[in-house]
């Protein structure tokens, strides 16, 4: 199935690693291992995994290229004494990728209870932030403002 974002991007400027980022969405989603993604605050999220079986030194967490990679593989266990009746409880390899907003910064991964929990913020440099711009009149030159002033501020005297 192929979706058209055409619509989306005729008022969009700058928006070209979005568009690459919808053409290379994955067609088939892995069901394993199951995840919820929380907002906790404005800036704040959390990612958690069920990796019941899966010892920490077995996980790895790596952020690259504005992803989020989390993948695990079971290390080599010796034969079973007994013989499984029904085995429900999975011990495969996984790999799970997340795509992460500009300015997404992985703080930490804590793992409790068969859970993976991999803390994300937001943190937007001064450099991002909005700012307002000062609109001049066509008698007026523009005036330079300096970081932290207003537009219309006056220097102070010497």
């Amino acid at each position: 199935m192929t979706y058209d974002f055409a619509p989306l991007f005729r008022t969009a400027i700058g928006f070209d690693r979005l568009a690459r980022l919808a053409d290379t969405l994955p067609q088939d989603v892995a069901a394993y291992p199951p995840y919820n993604i929380e907002r906790l605050s404005e800036d704040s999220y959390r990612v958690t995994l069920a990796v019941a079986g899966f010892a920490p030194e077995e996980v790895d967490v790596t952020v690259k290229d504005n992803a989020l990679l989390v993948s695990g593989r079971v290390a080599e266990a010796a034969p079973p004494t007994s013989e499984f009746l029904h085995r429900g409880i999975a011990a495969r390899a996984f790999s799970r990728r997340f795509l992460l907003a500009d300015h997404m910064v992985v703080e930490g991964a804590a793992m409790a209870n068969g859970l993976l929990h991999v803390q994300l913020r937001r943190v937007i440099p001064d450099s991002a932030r909005p700012r307002k711009i000062a609109i001049t009149t066509a008698g007026t030159s523009p005036a330079t403002l300096e970081p932290g002033k207003v537009a219309g501020e006056l220097p102070a005297a010497a």
